[in-house]
């Protein structure tokens, strides 16, 4: 059998299973019901058709899978392991002591949230605050960094430009506070969760 004729009874199967078909063939043995019980008569092959027919229009379209993606929580481990990547490679960049002491501040922010435990299935179950996570991590930093490394090259064939380093602390300023903002929005779910168990403790009491 090649290939076309398998795709072929693919087709056919795939049809005699599908709801159209069951609700169809359904109809239709409702038909033959009807043609035995005397009611159809001698039309009764347009009858069963036409039964037929009718169930398979009226039967609900066949509703194809959702596409199969990684839950946020399973979307955590992938970002903890560039994580780790984008530390080995921040490992091997000099810094000035300013820009290096704002990026620890935000790298050792990132690694909390990203701390397997508690706080990590507070923001599995946050799927914007993992994008966000996942964009500092995979895109944010390194591009801040990156883009650091190659100005300052530049400058120091064009002296007197603004120091590069200067937009490197502001974007790490601002990366933290993103990430900042991130945690006291997750802080802010716990806390109304706990005040949910307080107010469900004393209507129960």
């Amino acid at each position: 059998m090649d290939t076309s004729e398998r795709d072929r009874a693919g087709k056919l199967l795939g049809y005699l299973e599908s709801r159209k078909n069951l609700a169809g063939s359904a109809c239709g043995i409702v038909g033959i019901g009807l043609t035995f019980a005397g009611v159809a008569g001698v039309y009764w092959p347009v009858v069963v058709v036409g039964l037929y027919g009718a169930g398979a229009l009226i039967a609900p379209p066949e509703r194809p899978p959702l596409p199969d993606f990684p839950d946020p929580g399973a979307q955590l481990e992938g970002i903890r392991a560039d994580f780790g990547t984008l530390r080995a490679y921040l490992a091997g960049v000099e810094l000035p002591p300013a820009a290096a002491g704002r990026l620890t501040e935000l790298t050792e922010l990132l690694a909390a949230l990203l701390d397997p435990g508690w706080v990590a299935e507070i923001l599995a179950r946050d799927p914007e605050g993992v994008h966000a996570l996942s964009r500092a991590v995979r895109t944010d930093v390194p591009e801040a960094v990156d883009t650091f490394v190659r100005t300052r090259w530049w400058a120091r064939l064009a002296p007197g430009t603004e120091a590069p380093e200067r937009h490197l602390e502001r974007q790490l300023a601002l990366l933290h506070e993103e990430a900042e903002a991130l945690a006291a929005g997750l802080r802010e779910t716990e806390a109304r969760r706990q005040e949910s168990h307080t107010r469900y403790l004393e209507d129960r009491a």
